[in-house]
């Protein structure tokens, strides 16, 4: 039969989690291979994907800026002292309990659990599907109850101790941010069948609500504060409810918001008891890697949020600045890379499944090409502008200018992982592409043993305030070292397939790269002079170095004659011509 949907695993990007990507559009009903090879092209070509990831990029644009917005505004209220440190621990650990239990799986083993029941059964898989979900509520009830009743070691074990205060308001909030563990399953439930049933735009736009309702709470939390530096002991009772219960309402209508749309796709919402038809045997050894997979990446997320909370209590800044600098790191991966991988996957899918391992190699050459081409000039401008960048989002209400530029710093320190990155997850999904979840967890095993002796020596090689940029240098060293060993491994299971040109095109643009970086670096320093580092003035050196590290990069793109610009650069001569 047709392939209804076409689903991403998860993945997990060790610093904040955003495995839970847009799921890749499933292809039309009856479509045909010949059709689909029309439709996107033939391995290594590039037009179909540019076109597909040009739209997916728009989607994810909204989202993405939505999502700036809600940290700016938190900052602003906030801060990015011990009360944000406390919100921001508080806030990862109903995520990071949630994809322990199901997120990982949900994705890469449960989604095609319920294509292959609409397929199979006589109702469409409707049963089945109210099965599966009240089995995995009730067992999400239980787990949060259980969570919440554990809060003061959850947030221990991230670092939060030492600070009575701080660890009473991260306690209070954990037990009321806990809640969300049920939501984000409900969520991700009624997203996974909407999707497994052709419905992708409402789940797509599902977390702009939350961000709308977050950004609400944040300004309420600005207008109720008082005068005064906002600690972990002047925030008032109401205040801390006020954050609770804002972001905990932001999440269960991301959820919510769903659940109506489940009765017109053709699953209405309906409890069945009868759990022996589930199959949950069919999960089999992949599902096991999954988890094993999330559980190991955690190890890294726990080390850096601890290192994080310690130096904040010394006087540098903490998990939040962390977080922030996180943020802004991965966004250009969230609007470019996600949009590239969900419209390269299906077609190296689908090579894959034939065993057309040129192919497979071509589309993983061309993902890697695209990949540079979008994100190293990112990388250039951020290496160049993050102080500048963080300075003019950030340095408002309680976070103070310099505290955004240290968030800065550490994101200049950082950026140049932003390509490892892309390379990474784009090598892990290659893995899933096989059917194979064993590799990637062993890669994820290689990059936490990279990773955490970095992170620990951190600490104890630079001065608290120090500390957060020290932990993104350490987290793109690891991006690096995946990168390497993504490498390795697909070299093992590929053979010695020839690459299609791929290194020679990347260390011609990352040469670019660094020259737009130079330049830019050059002008910022003549701005800086100029306009100061207040948040005007660096509001003028943004624009302007952004401009010449944009213009100069390009510029070197074309000398170096990229090949994925050769097709845009033709259309533009062409029309230019008719002009």
């Amino acid at each position: 039969p047709p392939n209804r949907a076409r689903f991403l695993p998860a993945d997990e990007t060790q610093v904040i989690p955003i495995h839970v990507l847009p799921p890749v559009p499933h292809a039309p009903e009856g479509e045909t291979e010949e059709e689909a090879r029309e439709r996107e092209g033939a391995p290594g070509g590039s037009r179909g994907i540019l076109r597909a990831a040009g739209t997916m990029a728009v989607a994810t644009l909204v989202s993405r800026v939505t999502g700036l917005l809600r940290t700016m505004v938190l900052a602003a209220a906030l801060g990015v002292g011990l009360v944000n440190d406390a919100y921001n621990t508080a806030n990862t650990l109903p995520n990071i309990v949630y994809e322990l239990l199901l997120g990982g799986v949900l994705t890469s083993v449960i989604v095609p659990l319920l294509v292959h029941a609409q397929e199979r059964d006589r109702d469409g898989g409707v049963a089945y599907a109210q099965r599966l979900s009240t089995l995995a509520v009730a067992g999400l009830v239980v787990v949060t109850a259980v969570a919440v009743a554990v809060a003061p070691v959850l947030t221990a074990l991230y670092g939060i101790q030492g600070d009575p205060e701080q660890v009473r308001l991260a306690n209070w909030l954990a037990r009321i941010l806990l809640l969300e563990i049920v939501f984000y399953g409900v969520g991700a439930l009624a997203q996974a069948i909407l999707n497994s049933r052709g419905v992708f735009g409402p789940p797509a736009w599902a977390p702009v609500l939350n961000n709308v309702v977050v950004i609400a709470t944040g300004v309420l939390f600005l207008a109720a504060s008082g005068p005064g530096e906002l600690t972990p002991r002047t925030i008032s009772s109401g205040q801390v409810w006020l954050l609770g219960i804002g972001t905990t309402l932001g999440i269960a209508l991301q959820a919510l918001v769903l659940v109506p749309l489940l009765h017109r796709a053709g699953v209405p919402l309906r409890p069945r008891w009868n759990l022996r038809q589930i199959g949950l045997r069919e999960v089999g050894g992949m599902g096991l890697w999954v988890v094993l997979y999330v559980a190991v990446s955690q190890i890294g997320v726990v080390v850096a949020t601890r290192v994080a909370n310690a130096a904040a209590r010394e006087g540098g800044l903490g998990s939040s600045a962390f977080a922030i600098a996180s943020l802004l790191f991965q966004m250009p991966y969230g609007i470019i890379g996600v949009a590239l991988l969900t419209a390269l996957v299906p077609r190296m899918s689908r090579a894959a499944a034939r065993h057309d391992v040129p192919g497979v190699v071509q589309d993983l050459s061309l993902g890697t090409r695209l990949s540079a081409l979008g994100l190293l000039p990112v990388a250039a401008a951020l290496t160049v502008l993050g102080p500048a960048l963080a300075t003019v989002a950030f340095a408002r209400g309680n976070t103070t200018v310099a505290q955004a530029q240290g968030i800065g710093a550490a994101l200049a320190v950082g950026a140049f992982g932003l390509l490892p990155m892309a390379v990474t997850l784009l090598q892990l999904r290659v893995f899933y592409a096989m059917k194979d979840a064993r590799t990637p967890t062993l890669i994820q095993v290689g990059m936490v043993v990279v990773r955490v002796p970095l992170l620990l020596a951190v600490p104890a090689l630079v001065e608290p305030e120090h500390v957060v940029a020290g932990l993104m240098l350490a987290t793109s060293t690891t991006y690096l070292a995946g990168w390497l060993l993504g490498h390795v491994a697909l070299r093992r299971h590929l053979g010695q397939a020839r690459a299609g040109g791929t290194l020679g095109p990347v260390l011609r643009m990352t040469l670019a790269a660094a020259v737009g970086a130079l330049a830019g670096w050059l002008v910022a320093g003549v701005t800086d002079d100029a306009l100061g580092t207040s948040v005007a003035g660096s509001l003028g050196t943004l624009l302007v170095g952004t401009v010449v590290v944009g213009v100069t990069t390009l510029a070197g793109f074309v000398l170096a004659r990229v090949p994925e610009l050769r097709e845009p650069l033709t259309a533009v001569r062409a029309r230019l011509g008719r002009g």
